[in-house]
C-alpha cells in the first residue's frame, strides 16, 4: 500500500503562483510514476501532470504545459506541482497519484490522495 497526502492548497489571485506538494509513505515510492490531476465542480476529473520514477520524465496536459512544473524528491518521498501563472480556469480539487506506469490515463494509477483545494480568485 501507498498513501498519498497533498498539501499546498488555497486561494490566490489570477496571475499567481501555488506549489503543492505530494508526501507518500508506505512500499518504495521512488518506484512509483507520480501523477496530479484535478477536478472542478460539475467537471470530470483531468489529467494535470506526471513524471516517471527513474528519468524524471514529465508530460503535462495541453491546458497547463510552460505554467505548471512537476517534480519530485525521491529521499523526500515527495513529489511537488509548481503552480505559475495561475487562471481562473485553474480552480478545482488536486489529486496525487502513484502508479506502476508512467502516463496521462488516470485509470492506470493505483494510489490516490484525498485531495487539496485550490481557488483561483479573478
Amino acid at each position: 500500500q501507498v498513501q498519498l497526502v497533498e498539501s499546498g492548497g488555497g486561494l490566490v489571485q489570477a496571475g499567481g503562483s501555488l506549489k503543492l506538494a505530494c508526501a507518500a509513505s508506505g512500499r518504495t515510492v521512488s518506484s512509483y510514476a507520480m501523477g496530479w490531476s484535478r477536478q472542478a465542480p460539475g467537471k470530470a476529473r483531468e489529467f494535470v501532470a506526471a513524471i516517471s520514477w527513474s528519468k524524471g520524465d514529465t508530460i503535462y496536459a495541453d491546458s497547463v504545459k510552460g505554467r505548471f512544473t512537476i517534480s519530485r524528491d525521491n529521499a523526500k518521498n515527495t513529489v511537488y506541482l509548481q503552480m505559475n501563472s495561475l487562471k481562473p480556469e485553474d480552480t478545482a480539487v488536486y489529486y496525487c497519484a502513484a502508479g506502476l506506469d508512467f502516463n496521462w490515463k488516470l485509470n492506470q494509477y493505483d494510489y490516490w490522495g484525498q485531495g487539496t483545494q485550490v481557488t483561483v480568485s479573478s
